[in-house]
């Protein structure tokens, strides 16, 4: 990278925003708030207030950004070419922890974290600017939920943070509950997964930028 990125400045407002929308989906949860909003079933699937929707709007936002002021070291070919191969490795991994470990889910959950940090090495192939950025991004965005599924977790709250993935969960110790379902997901395969669906978008960014033209400034 010619120049450093200034990701920082480029997420400080992101980060803001996805602790808000944490803090209210835990506090929709605590409520008995409407599913829809706050699903406080294992997951939360579909749930509408949750920062996994707010991944491909600041990523389309850091693609746009870094183009426009003139970080786009990469075509946009290999940002999508990049990205969307970590996304599809990332896939495989799920789906083929899901075939293998059906009666395991420990083992499982280690599989999916081991091997998402190949997938968190493969997007760095996409756009090393973008890749920074998302990168800075994932890591305020989950660590703030690693901390309050540890409370969650110890507390046992009965919100997504805590839960279980599935009911057959195995009795294990609290804190080896949270490092397999708590930490471990959030600072590793949540990462990936924002690198991957992120950079995707990031792309797309990128390539409506260039449509756009860049201020003379910027170039």
């Amino acid at each position: 990278m010619a120049r450093e990125v200034p990701w920082k400045r480029l997420i400080f407002v992101p980060a803001i925003v996805s602790l808000a929308v944490t803090v209210l989906r835990l506090l929709g949860e605590l409520l008995g708030g409407p599913h829809s909003l706050f699903n406080p079933k294992a997951g939360g699937p579909l749930a509408l207030v949750g920062i996994v929707w707010l991944i491909p709007v600041f990523g389309f936002y850091f693609g746009w950004k870094l183009t426009v002021e003139g970080y786009d070291s990469v075509p946009p070919w290999r940002t999508l070419g990049g990205f969307l191969l970590g996304f599809v490795v990332l896939a495989m991994i799920i789906g083929g922890a899901g075939s293998f470990f059906e009666n395991g889910l420990p083992p499982a959950l280690w599989f999916i974290n081991l091997c998402s940090i190949a997938v968190i090495l493969v997007t760095r192939l996409g756009w090393p600017e973008l890749w920074v950025t998302l990168l800075a991004y994932a890591l305020a965005a989950r660590i703030p939920v690693a901390v309050i599924m540890f409370f969650a977790i110890l507390g046992d709250w009965g919100t997504h943070y805590d839960v279980p993935p599935r009911p057959d969960f195995p009795q294990l110790h609290v804190l080896y509950k949270y490092f397999l379902i708590g930490l471990l997901p959030q600072l590793v395969t949540w990462v990936a997964f924002t690198l991957a669906a992120g950079g995707i978008f990031g792309g797309l960014g990128q390539i409506a930028a260039r449509l756009r033209g860049r201020p003379a400034e910027a170039t």
